[in-house]
C-alpha cells in the first residue's frame, strides 16, 4: 500500500534482494499471460507481492518458504513479466485472477502469503473465493480506508504519475516489462487503486478462514486498525478460561515501517510457520 516509498525503498535496494531466480511459465488467465515461479516440496502455498513490485523484489521470503512448502509466487497484473489489459487494477480483479490463475495450474485450494497490495488480493480472495483458500497470511493489510495512518491519507490526494516515471523505479520495470513503454498507464492505474474504496467489514467478520495478520508498529495502517481486524475474526478475548483461542493470529513487529516488514525474514517465519502448522504456545493449564 504504502506505494511511493515501499517502491523507492524496494527498487534502490537493488542487490540487496537479488535471488536466483528459478524457470518460470506462464499460465492464461483472463486475457493476461501470469508469470510464475514454483519452487519447493511440501503443502501449496500462493505468494502475492506488493504494488510495483515483483518476485525478485519480495526477497528472501519465497526460498526459505520453499523450504517447507510448494511456493507458486506469480506476478499480478502489469507487475513483472505479467502484461497489463485494458482493465483496472482493482482488489476484486486481483482477486478473481488469482482464483483463475489457481485453477489454471491445477490448485483446488492452497496457503496464501500476500504483502501489502498483496496482502489485500488475499483478503479479496477470502471473501469472493473461500474454497480457494486454506489459510491467509496477510503482511501489512487493511480492510477500511479509515485505517490508514493519516499521513499516508493526506498523500494520497498528491499522488501523480510524475513522482515514478523517469525515475529509478521506472527502469527497474521495464527490465521485465513485456511493454517497456507502459510504465505512465500503469502507474495510473496503481494510483487508482489507492482511491479504491475499502469498506469490507462486514465481509471481513463473515469470513471463515483462519488469518494471521502481520503489521509493523510503525506500517502504514494504525495498530486500532489491526487490533480491530484481528476481533473481526474473534480473536483479543482472553485465554486460559477454558475456551478455545480463535483460529486468526496477530502479530506486530517492532521497530518496524511498512517497507521494513517482508525484510525481516526469520521473524516472519516464526510467526507463519506455527500458523500454518495450527501450533500454539503452550500456557500452565494446558496438558
Amino acid at each position: 500500500m504504502f506505494r511511493t516509498l515501499l517502491v523507492l525503498s524496494t527498487f534502490l535496494a537493488g542487490p540487496a534482494l537479488a535471488q536466483t531466480a528459478p524457470d518460470g511459465d506462464y499460465a492464461d488467465v483472463n486475457g493476461m499471460k501470469i508469470y510464475y515461479e514454483v519452487t519447493g516440496e511440501g503443502d501449496p502455498i500462493v505468494v502475492l507481492h506488493g504494488a510495483y513490485m515483483n518476485i525478485p523484489t519480495m526477497g528472501e521470503i519465497i526460498p526459505r518458504l520453499a523450504e517447507t512448502h510448494t511456493v507458486y509466487a506469480l506476478e499480478l497484473q502489469g507487475h513483472g513479466r505479467t502484461n497489463d489489459i485494458d482493465r483496472p487494477i482493482t482488489y476484486p480483479n486481483l482477486a478473481d485472477d488469482v482464483a483463475a490463475f489457481m485453477d489454471a495450474v491445477g490448485l483446488e485450494k492452497a496457503d496464501i502469503f500476500g504483502y501489502s497490495m498483496g496482502a489485500a488480493t488475499g483478503l479479496q480472495l477470502a471473501i469472493r473465493h473461500p474454497e480457494k483458500v486454506d489459510q491467509l497470511v496477510a503482511a501489512s493489510v487493511a480492510y477500511d480506508a479509515s485505517g490508514w495512518q493519516p499521513a499516508f491519507t493526506a498523500m494520497i490526494p498528491t499522488m501523480n504519475p510524475d513522482m515514478f516515471v523517469g525515475g529509478p523505479m521506472e527502469e527497474e520495470w521495464k527490465k521485465f516489462a513485456p511493454d517497456p513503454e507502459g510504465f505512465r498507464p500503469f502507474a495510473e492505474k496503481l494510483i487508482a487503486l489507492e482511491h479504491e474504496p475499502m469498506a469490507w467489514e462486514d465481509d471481513v467478520k463473515a469470513l471463515e478462514t483462519p488469518i494471521l495478520i502481520i503489521a509493523g508498529d510503525a506500517d502504514v495502517s494504525t495498530l486500532e486498525h489491526n487490533v480491530a481486524l484481528f476481533r473481526l475474526l474473534g480473536g483479543g478475548e482472553m485465554g486460559d478460561m477454558g475456551v478455545p483461542l480463535s483460529a486468526s493470529r496477530l502479530a506486530v513487529l517492532p521497530a518496524t515501517s511498512h517497507t521494513a516488514v517482508i525484510g525481516q525474514v526469520d521473524l516472519l517465519l516464526g510467526f507463519i510457520e506455527p500458523f500454518l502448522a495450527g501450533e500454539t504456545p503452550k500456557g500452565m493449564f494446558d496438558q
